[in-house]
């Protein structure tokens, strides 16, 4: 499996135009018939392999005492992240790699496991939360917007949206 990822990592990291099974087996050295019996098409490894370098098993949200806090701290090093050129590439080899509407996002189901955690603490303390949904959309989907589509996304931004979204509930 790792010798999988590392070559649609390789791939991914030359920018590679089209990449295709035979091309990440004879990387990897396996059977292509490997891959296509696994994942069965290309696009649902390269999601694969933009989930694990996007998300870290394990990784969990921060907990500061203050949601506002602890929203910045996840804000800032999410964009800090994906704005690092390898992770940038593999966002962005995954959302080419989507070609239809698809019912969930593994990247977003972690966020919102993390996020639903943080909007817990904040509950547990009786400070004023925003929805998880308020959160995935107006602090981490602009973040991703933002690197998918190549604009500017430093310290300030992600203080930016956490400011806006904690506004919301204010």
């Amino acid at each position: 499996m790792a010798a999988i990822y590392s070559s649609v990592g390789e791939l991914v990291a030359e920018g590679v135009g089209k990449i295709s099974f035979p091309v990440i087996a004879e990387r990897a050295g396996v059977n292509p018939t490997t891959l296509y019996r696994r994942w069965g098409d290309v696009s649902v490894l390269l999601e694969e392999v933009a989930v694990a370098a996007l998300t870290r098993d394990g990784e969990s949200a921060p907990d500061t005492g203050s949601l506002e806090e602890d929203l910045t701290e996840w804000a800032i090093v999410i964009a800090r992240d994906i704005t690092r050129p390898k992770r940038t590439r593999y966002l962005r080899a995954m959302v080419s790699a989507r070609v239809e509407i698809v019912s969930s996002c593994p990247v977003m189901e972690t966020r919102r496991e993390q996020a639903t955690e943080m909007v817990r603490r904040a509950d547990e303390r009786g400070e004023a939360t925003p929805s998880v949904p308020q959160i995935l959309d107006h602090v981490i989907a602009p973040l991703y917007h933002h690197v998918a589509f190549a604009l500017e996304v430093d310290d300030e931004y992600p203080r930016r949206l956490v400011r806006d979204v904690l506004a919301m509930v204010s």
